[in-house]
């Protein structure tokens, strides 16, 4: 955090390295799809040694969830073509207003990323490759926003505070999801770590990932203290899904 000198934001543990939330899907096929854009996306790419982002799924358009969508420019460069976006409309329509040089003529200068939208709509499933994609709603206080099961037994649920009745049954009994775990204390917009295990309980997932974490959580301690079959992401970390 900014101006913050706790035990967890002077760590020299790695897993205490917090970028903004995002996720790389590798399918069978060797697709990649991303899921959001967050600021930090340059330095996760370089990183991570990041050589292909074939298509992006889209949550909400919040600033730590699209503000490095220019950097996916570089992707356009080394694939030699576009690479299709997916949203809301409402996301969409964020995009376009925010990133308006990515979506109208302009001069070519250094490049600009070469995009094309594609709205889905909430309990729409899709084929994005060879991976089946479910939009779900989940709200992320007052605002609706998507969360996305990934073929028949993952999901990826970040920023979210409340869970619709419709959305569920298409969460119970997961091999894995992703959830969001802010922080300890009660939060208007996301679950608390209170509120991320009452959802676990209720859903029986078989392996729980939390996700979109503060400064709230040393990641050594707080592993050892969480149920079995729960425990903190970390960037970088890789799992194994296939079926």
């Amino acid at each position: 955090m900014i101006g913050c000198d706790c035990g967890v934001c002077r760590s020299i543990d790695p897993k205490n390295r917090r970028n903004r939330p995002c996720a790389q899907i590798t399918t069978d096929s060797g697709k990649t799809i991303l899921i959001d854009t967050p600021p930090e996306l340059r330095i996760i790419a370089v990183e991570r040694r990041m050589r292909r982002i074939d298509s992006v799924l889209f949550t909400h358009s919040h600033a730590d969830h699209i503000y490095g969508l220019d950097d996916l420019r570089a992707f356009n460069y080394l694939q030699k073509g576009e690479i299709p976006l997916y949203g809301k409309a409402d996301v969409l329509d964020d995009l376009k207003r925010t990133f308006q040089y990515c979506f109208v003529p302009t001069q070519a200068g250094g490049g600009k990323p070469q995009l094309s939208l594609h709205e889905v709509g909430a309990y729409q499933k899709f084929q994005m490759f060879d991976l089946e994609v479910l939009p779900l709603i989940v709200f992320h206080g007052t605002l609706p926003i998507l969360a996305y099961k990934l073929g028949a037994n993952a999901a990826y649920v970040t920023d979210v505070s409340r869970i619709p009745e419709e959305t569920i049954p298409h969460l119970l009994n997961l091999d894995l999801i992703f959830l969001d775990a802010v922080r300890y204390d009660p939060h208007p917009t996301h679950f608390n770590m209170a509120g991320a295990l009452a959802m676990v309980e209720q859903r029986k997932p078989r392996r729980t990932v939390l996700i979109h974490l503060s400064h709230d959580y040393d990641h050594s301690v707080v592993n050892t203290e969480l149920p079995e079959g729960i425990e903190l992401g970390f960037d970088g970390m890789v799992l194994d899904v296939s079926q």
